[in-house]
């Protein structure tokens, strides 16, 4: 594979949490993270494939991002902050305590890419879907960014509470189907369905824009909103989000289902009706 591809990276010496890894696959992906003596990754809760036997596992509370000096109630919080954008109380630790080179991998749980990204590239600060995180390096903070906007918060579907990557490390988060990263100059706007709308870097303003008249909303299917992104900034779009892949599998199972692109919608039922999922 060649130096300059985006899917694997060797480690610069000197340079903090750099690690070494490769993606490998195609629709299933699964990332190879290659620790040195010492060195540790973070993941979700049962994203492992397998690990080298000199790499031990400890399960920490929150997101193992090394706030030991907090205490319980700082720890607490960090969970909290875990559970409220869908994830796991929990996170492992994954640390080389061995000599030489150690490899451990960790897969997607559904059919999309692994983007890695190194957080100092944009600022040490990134918003993505709720359910994104996969793996990092060890040090990298996972919070919760809530959209400002009442109306965003209303009807902005998935879009609503989102999570907030920060760090300076590594970090591999996943997205459904292929995915694009578009780059927008100041005032430059995108609108993009709130399903598939993967991540956006802080400067980035995120914000609702009418899906069009009374037919569209009533037949398009595309519900009554659209994200409206405006620069500048990176925006990464994801063409398959989870949610609307397991909408069509329940239509096609012949139970309860439909275009369900709104999970995070505070107004319950009546949200999936206007979000064009009902």
């Amino acid at each position: 594979m060649p130096p300059s591809s985006p899917w694997s990276h060797h480690r610069q010496s000197g340079v903090a949490d750099d690690i070494d890894f490769e993606i490998k696959g195609q629709e299933l992906q699964f990332v190879e993270i290659e620790l040195d003596p010492g060195e540790s990754a973070v993941a979700e809760a049962g994203a492992l494939v397998w690990k080298d036997a000199s790499i031990g596992m400890t399960t920490v509370f929150g997101d193992g991002s090394g706030g030991q000096g907090d205490g319980f109630m700082g720890k607490l919080l960090g969970a909290g902050k875990r559970l409220v954008t869908g994830e796991s109380l929990f996170t492992t630790v994954f640390t080389h305590e061995g000599s030489g080179k150690a490899r451990v991998a960790f897969a997607s749980p559904t059919p999309g890419s692994i983007l890695p990204l190194r957080l100092a590239d944009y600022g040490g600060t990134l918003i993505c879907q709720k359910d994104s995180f996969l793996a990092a390096a060890k040090g990298v903070s996972i919070g919760v960014q809530f959209q400002r906007r009442m109306m965003t918060g209303l009807f902005g579907g998935e879009g609503f509470i989102m999570q907030k990557l920060q760090g300076d490390g590594w970090v591999f988060v996943q997205m459904g189907g292929t995915v694009v990263e578009r780059e927008l100059e100041p005032g430059q706007e995108l609108h993009v369905d709130t399903g598939c709308l993967a991540a956006y870097t802080p400067g980035v303003e995120f914000d609702l824009v009418a899906a069009g008249g009374v037919r569209s909303v009533l037949f398009g299917g595309e519900g009554l909103f659209f994200a409206r992104l405006t620069g500048p900034g990176k925006v990464w779009i994801q063409s398959l989000p989870f949610s609307r892949l397991a909408g069509r599998m329940l239509a096609a199972a012949g139970g309860y289902g439909g275009q369900n692109r709104g999970e995070g919608s505070v107004l319950g039922g009546l949200g999936d009706f206007i979000g064009g999922n009902r």
